[in-house]
C-alpha cells in the first residue's frame, strides 16, 4: 500500500506527518510524505520557528513523483493540517491528480478546523475550504466532534443528533466518518468515544480517559485507521485496531511523563496492540 500523505511536519516531536508516517510505516505502508508546513515543534508550547509553505511547493513536489512514474502506484492520499488555503487547493487538485492516474485510489481527509474549548484555529478560508471542496472529494474523512459538528452544522450531544450529524457530511461525499473525541451526554467523565458511522450504521470504542495533554494522537489515529480501514473493508474493526493503539501508545506517554507521543518506544503497539477495544453497535 502507497499513501501520499499530504499535512503538517514537526523536527522534534510528533505531529502532523512526523506522527503519521511512521505509524503507516510500522504497518508496513509505504507513506510519501509532503509538507505542508515545517515547524521546530507543534505550536501547542507557544514558541516555535519555520514556515508554512505555499500551494506552487505541493504542486512541484508532486510533479517529481509523477515524473518518477509512480502516480499510478499510489493507492490513495491522506491530507491533515493544510496551513492555508492556497495549500489546501494544491492538495485537491492532488487528490483530482492521483485519481487520474489511478482511478480506484481513495481520498482520506483528516479536517484539522479546531476543538472543543479551542474553537477554530486555523488560517481564514480554511474551515470553508474543507467543507465546501474537500470533504466532497474525501471517500474517509476523520473530524474530532468540535469538526464534526462544524461540518454538519449540527450540534451533536446525544446519539441521535450524531447519527444525523455524521448523516449530513457523509451527504457531502463521504462515504466513511470517523468522530473522535466524542463527548456525548450518556459518555461518562472518565471515558472518551470514538465512533464511526458507514453503510447507514453506526459504532462506538470507548477507552478510559488518560490525565495527560498531547499532540499528534488525531493524526496518528487518522492514519491508521485510513489503513486499517482499507485493508479490512471493515470501518468498525478499524475503528477497534487505531484506538488500541493509539489508546496503548497514549498510556506509555502518560508512564512516561513526556510531553511528546512516545510512538517509537511504544513502535510495537502500532503494529499490535496488546489490549484491543472492542467496537460495539451504537443505537441512537
Amino acid at each position: 500500500m502507497n499513501v501520499l500523505s499530504i499535512q503538517s511536519h514537526v523536527a522534534y516531536g510528533h505531529v502532523g506527518n512526523a506522527s503519521a508516517v511512521f505509524a503507516m510505516q510500522r504497518l508496513g505502508v509505504e507513506a510519501w510524505p509532503i509538507h505542508t508546513v515545517q515547524f521546530s515543534n507543534h505550536t501547542g508550547y507557544g514558541e516555535w520557528t519555520g514556515r508554512v509553505f505555499d500551494g506552487p511547493f505541493v504542486d512541484e513536489l508532486l510533479d517529481g513523483i509523477e515524473a518518477r512514474g509512480a502516480l499510478p502506484r499510489c493507492d490513495g492520499v491522506l491530507s491533515g493540517y493544510m496551513g492555508s488555503a492556497d495549500v489546501g487547493t494544491a492538495i485537491l487538485a492532488a487528490v483530482d491528480r492521483v485519481r487520474t492516474a489511478n482511478p480506484d485510489a481513495t481520498y482520506c481527509c483528516d479536517p484539522v478546523i479546531g476543538d472543543v474549548g479551542r474553537g477554530v484555529f486555523v488560517r481564514p478560508g480554511i474551515p470553508e475550504l474543507i467543507r465546501d471542496q474537500a470533504v466532497p472529494k474525501a471517500t474517509i474523512v476523520t473530524p474530532n466532534h468540535f469538526e464534526l459538528d462544524y461540518l454538519s452544522g449540527i450540534e451533536s450531544r446525544t446519539a441521535p443528533e450524531l447519527e444525523r450529524a455524521i448523516a449530513a457530511v457523509q451527504a457531502l461525499g463521504p462515504a466513511t466518518v470517523l468522530v473522535t473525541s466524542v463527548h456525548l451526554d450518556d459518555t461518562p467523565g472518565e471515558a472518551v468515544d470514538l465512533v464511526v458511522g458507514e453503510g447507514g450504521r453506526l459504532w462506538r470504542v470507548r477507552t478510559p480517559m488518560l490525565d495527560l495533554s498531547v499532540n499528534g494522537a488525531g493524526d496518528a489515529i487518522a492514519a491508521m485507521f485510513y489503513v486499517h480501514r482499507t485493508r479490512t473493508g471493515s470501518a468498525a474493526e478499524a475503528m477497534s485496531l487505531a484506538a488500541s493503539s493509539t489508546y496503548a501508545v497514549l498510556e506509555a506517554t502518560a508512564a512516561a511523563g513526556s510531553r511528546e507521543l512516545v510512538l517509537v518506544a511504544a513502535q510495537q503497539e502500532l503494529a499490535a496492540p496488546s489490549r484491543v477495544f472492542a467496537p460495539e453497535p451504537l443505537a441512537p
